[in-house]
């Protein structure tokens, strides 16, 4: 076991490492939040925003200054301060409502990437997040093309992941808190153990099947509900957590074991899926189409009501 040891009064008292330092050991942490002091605080290598996280942002004094009539201003104002307190990236969403138009997803990407530079801040330190709808996969795939790095996000079925990797994307966020939400409520349970835990074992098979086949898109676990869901994936090559976890983890002592890797991936059959196999394969998982469209439905809302905020500060006379 690897301890921390310090001498005091002539006596060695050993420190067991955080759990949370543990977890950096095996993967990348990055910091799923709008909350820029959080990030501060907490030092992640990447970090990951979306509407619903800088709806939250938009309501707080400290961060009143990065707003802006335009939104994809104020989503690179954000993305520019959270820069200053990562080594990495950070990801930056386009609109849920460009989900299903290829085109227009694409237009936004590169608006963000020009907004971004234009404030000195390299398009290799910025991810575009995109739904991982079929239209939301062939944006990336352009994208990638053209040097724009991409995060695909409402990840909830292996098809979406198969899809990715073929398109030959940056990187997947497979959502397992509300994967598990989801089955809780068909369950009708109110918490299902990690070791049965549906979210937790797609992220599995998707690193398995990613690292068996050679495929360079990294997977990065994301919409965790406990700790037990984070350190059961310990190993995977990101895991992008809420600041309340974050201090969970900072909180409890302990080494945890390394869960994943390339050399455990098992043997697997390697598919491709063209459009029409991709739509069946994941209208075929009922719990994949509902939280897909749940959640496009819910950014998409969590943006209108940002633009309102947006709006009424406009109407504010200047002090």
């Amino acid at each position: 076991m690897n301890i921390c040891q310090a001498v005091e009064g002539g006596a060695i008292i050993s420190h067991m490492p955080s759990q949370l330092d543990s977890l950096r050991k095996h993967s990348l942490v990055v910091a799923d939040s709008g909350d820029i002091d959080a990030v501060a605080r907490w030092k992640p290598q990447d970090a990951t925003t979306n509407p619903s996280l800088l709806l939250a942002a938009s309501q707080d004094a400290r961060y009143r200054h990065l707003l802006d009539a335009d939104m994809d201003r104020m989503f690179v104002n954000f993305g520019r301060e959270i820069l200053k307190h990562v080594a990495g990236r950070v990801s930056t969403e386009v609109d849920a409502r460009l989900s299903f138009d290829t085109d227009k997803s694409v237009d936004k990407a590169r608006r963000f990437i020009s907004l971004y530079e234009k404030e000195n801040v390299s398009r290799e330190r910025v991810l575009i997040k995109l739904a991982s709808t079929w239209e939301g996969i062939r944006a990336a795939e352009k994208l990638e093309r053209e040097g724009i790095h991409c995060n695909m996000t409402l990840l909830f079925s292996f098809a979406q992941a198969v899809a990715c990797a073929e398109a030959g994307v940056t990187l997947i966020s497979p959502f397992v808190g509300r994967i598990y939400d989801w089955y809780k409520q068909a369950r009708k349970v109110d918490d299902i153990p990690v070791e049965e835990d549906p979210g937790v074992a797609s992220v599995v098979r998707i690193y398995n099947y990613y690292k068996r086949h050679g495929y360079k898109t990294q997977v990065m676990g994301a919409s965790f509900r406990k700790t037990g869901q984070i350190l059961a994936l310990a190993g995977c090559d990101l895991l992008t957590i809420a600041p309340d976890l974050l201090l969970q983890l900072s909180n409890t002592q302990g080494e945890i074991e390394k869960r994943l890797s390339p050399e455990k991936a098992p043997e697997v059959k390697k598919i491709h899926l063209d459009e029409k196999a991709f739509r069946w394969e994941h209208n075929d998982d009922a719990m994949a189409t509902d939280k897909l469209a749940d959640g496009i439905r819910k950014f998409d809302a969590d943006a209108r009501k940002l633009e309102k905020v947006i709006a009424s500060l406009a109407t504010v006379p200047a002090k």
